[in-house]
């Protein structure tokens, strides 16, 4: 048998996870930096928990597990009396968002609020497999939840600039807030319609306004809605000019002031603390966007959403994204408490870095020198030498087995490990070790501090 793996997942080797670590361990150290706490939640959830959550377009991505036992048997037969229940009830995590409130939950009693938790673990999604979206990914999460303070989200945004910074990779913050769309469809005639409008206005980037119009027409969002709809989300200027136009706009709607509120103290924060981030400089710009929706039904306040706004890249596609929660652990039975989050894409990270040759030089992370093997005798002095390395924090090997050195170079060259020493009978007798640069192929020969002193 052929072998291969489900399309949208992927391997990884030892080049690929340098990388991936580079970014898990950036974001982390950032995490922390800021007082998260790391959580894990199991890779399966009861389908219960994941239902309902995300929306129609969610819900049709989820991944159901099938039963096994005597259900699977009955499958195999084709009887047709099985119910939904009998057949799958539980799922892979869709995001880590709403299993982190089923946490809250459940483990409410021994957490302090508010509650600052970090989490790094794979996702799944059954969506179309395409250059920068898998069906098996990895999210980078942190959520403050208990408390509904619009310092949390200054918080986050602050996380992301930092997060970027760190990348070295130039990125535009886009910011926006669900009671506004929702006094947006309250003042064109359509506060029913909510949902569709969000996630149709989800879709601007990716099809353009007039497909927008198009699917908002589809799911019966009247003409004159559509039409008083286009100046509000073709609005431009400062996000000051943006959200003196808003509060014109909304002024008739309760819910839709509150947000302009919501955005005018969140921007205000952001302007002290963060200046320099109006200008559209490096590394981040952020940016007050009507037309922001994210389609996660639990949404309820700010939003967020992290695209590249780095010359050196083609990408597109969001890289990061969150949002306010007010009642995501209310469907769990703990109403009240309020959260919010965001959640870096590592892999399209990644794919981003790779494409503009972001990542840093590893060849220090994997073995920085390799010691020849010539004998027993002379394999055990060498691996003497290559545990001392050790102890002073330099990675080492010995090659395993007294091959000829034309294997032993070639297992150099290909590890692109940069030094190789050679110890034999007169090494061992002078103390005097041959060094060689595999890169310049020059030879030297050095003693014991010398040798510490290069590799170091």
């Amino acid at each position: 048998m052929k072998p291969s793996i489900p399309k949208g997942t992927r391997d990884f080797g030892p080049a690929d996870m340098l990388k991936r670590n580079y970014i898990f361990d950036t974001i982390r150290s950032i995490f922390r930096t800021y007082g998260f706490d790391q959580i894990e939640t199991p890779a399966m959830e009861n389908l219960s928990m994941l239902e309902g959550k995300y929306g129609e377009e969610g819900d049709k991505l989820l991944f159901r597990i099938l039963n096994s036992g005597p259900v699977l048997e009955k499958i195999r037969e084709g009887k047709n009396d099985l119910k939904q229940g009998d057949v799958t009830e539980k799922g892979l995590r869709y995001d880590l968002t709403v299993p982190f409130a089923r946490y809250v939950v459940m483990h409410q009693n021994e957490i302090a609020f508010p509650f600052r938790r970090y989490q790094i673990q794979p996702v799944w999604r059954a969506d179309r497999p395409q250059k920068g979206r898998y069906r098996e990914f990895f999210q980078c999460d942190a959520d403050i939840v208990g408390s509904d303070s619009l310092f949390n989200e200054a918080d986050l945004v602050s996380i992301i600039r930092d997060v970027f910074l760190r990348l070295r990779l130039g990125v535009s913050i886009h910011i926006n807030n669900r009671k506004i769309l929702a006094g947006i469809s309250e003042v064109i005639g359509e506060r029913e319609r909510i949902v569709d409008i969000t996630v149709a206005l989800d879709k601007m980037d990716k099809i353009g306004i007039e497909k927008v119009n198009e699917e908002l027409a589809v799911k019966g969002v009247s003409e004159n809605a559509i039409i008083r709809l286009q100046p509000i989300i073709r609005m431009h200027g400062s996000n000051a000019d943006k959200l003196e136009q808003l509060k014109e706009v909304l002024k008739n709607s309760t819910p839709g002031m509150k947000g302009v509120e919501e955005m005018e103290t969140l921007f205000g924060i952001l302007d002290q603390i963060h200046p320099e981030a109006n200008e559209h400089s490096y590394p981040a710009n952020i940016e007050l966007d009507i037309t922001l929706a994210r389609g996660l039904n639990y949404y309820t306040g700010a939003i967020i959403e992290v695209k590249v706004a780095d010359q050196r890249s083609q990408f597109t596609s969001s890289i990061c994204g969150g949002g306010r929660y007010d009642d995501l652990t209310g469907i769990f039975g703990l109403p009240g408490v309020s959260g919010v989050g965001i959640s870096f894409g590592a892999d399209r990270i990644s794919d981003i870095l790779d494409e503009i040759n972001g990542f840093p030089d590893f060849t220090t992370e994997s073995t920085r020198v390799l010691f020849a093997n010539f004998g027993n005798e002379e394999a055990v002095f060498a691996l003497k030498m290559v545990n001392r390395l050790r102890d002073e924090g330099i990675s080492a090997e010995l090659f395993p087995d007294a091959a000829k050195m034309k294997k032993q170079f070639g297992y150099a060259d290909g590890r692109k490990i940069p030094y190789m020493v050679m110890i034999g009978s007169e090494e061992m007798k002078t103390g005097q070790f041959t060094l060689k640069n595999m890169e310049s192929g020059e030879q030297s020969h050095v003693a014991w501090d010398e040798l510490l002193h290069v590799l170091k």
